[in-house]
């Protein structure tokens, strides 16, 4: 049989019948393999071995082979169970038509049915062994392309060919979205929860991020993300550090979940100007980071400031007395000599800004005898 040319096309035939995926190789392909399986099958039966001592490695490079071709398990397994079971019935009719007694033919039946089942095993491990192997690679491949699209000096841009070959699309929009997951594990869990969405994800700077066609909802992670709006490739090199800005300042206020980058925009550009920030909390400096009434006072005109300088919606965010609400404004103002609820003149929005920056840098700032 397995010299015989018209037993391989009929296999071939079975196979490509039976399986779609199959039919769309070259039939020299298919050929090529059934070749190969019926010359393996033919050395088992005429040394008699155990299955499990035979050589499948051509089973397992078929495997191999349809995975790397892209062809699914299941038309892998229905072209092979088709070609198995025609190459049986072949077998039965041939013993028949020479007077193979049917005990002998049974106990034939029974060794070819061991062998195709070790064989099929082989050729699904030989499947799923270069299936982990290609994912590896091209994982390995994405991630790299990945960090050459987000970070500056990592590598030339990635050129239309390759963004084609990741998914990409070299003239679409993408978000740009940082998380503050590290651990590897937890970093493969969202990246599968992420590819719903679209795009590339990998380990950038260490912790997860992506360029992502779709922009993920709080629903998809319990994660920290901050998500940028979507823009070209091209300018990826500059919306990521934005992010990753971001997504401190997010992590420092302990919010969890998705976050837009605009959203934190105005504490992103404040940040980027730390010796600024200093010179503005060096005009509080008759505050006490040791007195916790100090520090009662800052939260409270950042409060204030927070819900539009209105005093009463700053007392329902705390919980207190309008009035306990202006006292603290009197005492902040005493002890810093700035006028924090001055209803003399109307606020501007940089004066508000300037407040609020210089407050907040306050609380922030660590002494050193603290760290």
């Amino acid at each position: 049989m397995a010299t015989d040319s018209g037993v391989v096309e009929e296999l071939v035939r079975a196979a490509r019948g039976r399986s779609p995926e199959v039919a769309r190789l070259p039939e020299a392909e298919n050929r090529r393999h059934v070749e190969v399986l019926l010359a393996t099958g033919l050395d088992f039966f005429e040394r008699s071995d155990e299955p499990d001592e035979q050589d499948f490695r051509a089973a397992e490079t078929l495997g191999a082979d349809r995975a790397a071709q892209g062809i699914s398990i299941d038309g892998l397994l229905r072209g092979v169970q088709a070609a198995r079971t025609r190459a049986m019935k072949i077998a039965i009719a041939r013993s028949r038509a020479v007077g193979v007694p049917d005990e002998v033919l049974l106990e034939g039946m029974v060794d070819l049915d061991r062998y195709t089942g070790a064989l099929e095993r082989h050729v699904i491990n030989g499947y799923h062994t270069a299936e982990l192997e290609l994912s590896r690679t091209n994982r390995d491949a994405n991630i790299h392309l990945l960090r050459r699209l987000l970070l500056h000096g990592d590598g030339p841009p990635p050129g239309p060919a390759e963004l084609r070959r990741a998914g990409l699309s070299p003239d679409g929009h993408y978000h740009c979205l940082v998380s503050d997951v590290t651990q590897p594990g937890e970093a493969r869990a969202l990246e599968q929860r992420l590819l719903g969405c679209g795009g590339v994800y990998g380990l950038v700077e260490g912790r997860l991020a992506g360029l992502s066609a779709r922009r993920p909802t709080a629903a998809d992670l319990d994660a920290l993300l901050v998500v940028a709006p979507a823009t070209a490739l091209t300018a990826m090199r500059d919306v990521h550090p934005l992010c990753v800005a971001a997504l401190r300042i997010a992590g420092r206020a302990g919010r969890r979940g998705v976050h837009d980058l605009t959203d934190l925009s105005g504490e992103v550009a404040l940040a980027a100007q730390p010796v600024l920030a200093d010179l503005l909390r060096g005009t509080l400096a008759g505050l006490d980071h040791d007195d916790e009434f100090h520090r009662e006072l800052v939260g409270t005109a950042l409060v204030y400031l927070d819900h539009g300088q209105r005093l009463g919606h700053a007392a329902t965010a705390l919980h207190v007395h309008p009035n306990t609400v202006r006292y603290r404004l009197d005492r902040l103002a005493e002890i810093t000599g700035t006028p924090w609820d001055d209803t003399a003149e109307a606020p501007t929005v940089l004066g508000t800004l300037r407040h609020w920056w210089a407050l907040r840098t306050w609380l922030d700032h660590r002494p050193p005898h603290h760290r």
